[in-house]
């Protein structure tokens, strides 16, 4: 799967966590990669662009096939192992109808999770992103959501994987009525606006309830543009929820990267699908919420950027808001 952005540089942050090379993995769980797939690897090239802290590698073998394989250890980051585990099991049991890479292969040994899966000759959306190319994904995401609605597989619903993350603004709010933080740093606008965004916050469980399985994690990093097709990939996240949800989600990074007319455009597809503007500002707020408090929290082992692109996002989202409820 080619990661490597086709971007000028934007000024944002970006996506990026720390990656490993391939050939820093132990031997023992390379010998056994190796000896699955039949042939050794002639080569591997990293690719950029996402957050895992791990191996992501385009990887020709000596008998000429070619294979992406995503990598990771316990360490730098204890919880990546699980998201690889849990992303093998849903692109596993997807349609074969989906744009999604093919899962070829998965292993669990020594405290390494490896995933081998298609090789797809595709890039991602060049950074600002451009009108087609932010079409195109809006069009894919479309087909997408009708694919699977109703979902064709078990996975949590958006409160259950969602739930404990979607309370920042009550989060914050807390932090300030004890004064553990001035909330100095907070827009003037979302400080006066607390007990709104408060209120409306505690909302959106409702508000993004639906049968559809949802990416959970759509961004530009998590999107290949091939010649025919738009290619969704990194599907840990996936989750029952509002068909609609997937476009909400990437909308605050869109904002945040750059495109004509971006907060418009977004406005006019999410009402195209039908999707309940109340609903849509209720989820938009939630997703606003959780970006900007995680943003002042320490970063996570192994993800030394993400803060930063939280924290991008986070005001893109709330940029958003102010848009969208025209509160003073």
């Amino acid at each position: 799967m080619g990661r490597q952005a086709s971007a000028k540089t934007t000024g944002v942050p970006a996506a990026a966590g720390v990656r490993v090379d391939w050939w820093a993995v132990p031997p023992s769980v390379r010998s056994r990669v190796e000896a699955s797939l039949g042939s050794p690897v002639e080569s591997a090239v990293t690719q950029a662009g996402g957050f895992s802290p791990g191996v992501a590698a385009r990887v020709r073998l000596v008998d000429g096939r070619r294979v992406f394989v995503k990598a990771v250890g316990p360490e730098p980051n204890p919880e990546t192992p699980g998201l690889h585990r849990a992303e093998a099991r849903i692109t596993a049991a997807l349609p074969i109808t989906a744009p999604v890479p093919s899962l070829l292969m998965a292993l669990d040994l020594e405290g390494w999770v490896v995933l081998v899966l298609e090789d797809v000759d595709g890039k991602m959306p060049t950074q600002p992103w451009q009108l087609d190319e932010l079409q195109r994904v809006l069009a894919a995401a479309t087909e997408l959501s009708v694919l699977l609605d109703p979902s064709p597989i078990e996975a949590p619903t958006v409160a259950d994987r969602f739930g404990e993350k979607f309370q920042g603004w009550r989060r914050l709010s807390a932090a300030f009525m004890e004064r553990a933080d001035d909330l100095a740093w907070l827009d003037p606008w979302a400080r006066r606006n607390l007990g709104r965004l408060v209120d409306r916050e505690a909302a959106w469980i409702a508000a993004a309830a639906g049968s559809a399985l949802i990416h959970g994690d759509l961004r530009a990093d998590n999107v290949l543009l091939a010649d025919d097709r738009v290619m969704v990939v990194d599907w840990p996240w996936a989750a029952v929820g509002a068909s609609w949800f997937d476009v909400v989600a990437m909308g605050p990074s869109v904002i945040m990267q750059g495109a004509p007319d971006a907060m418009s455009l977004l406005d006019q597809h999410l009402c195209a699908r039908g999707a309940d503007p109340e609903d849509v500002t209720t989820v938009l707020i939630a997703m606003a919420g959780y970006f900007l408090r995680q943003s002042v929290q320490a970063p996570p082992p192994g993800l030394p950027t993400v803060r930063g692109f939280q924290r991008a996002q986070g005001e893109a989202a709330l940029d958003w808001v102010r848009e969208r409820t025209r509160w003073h």
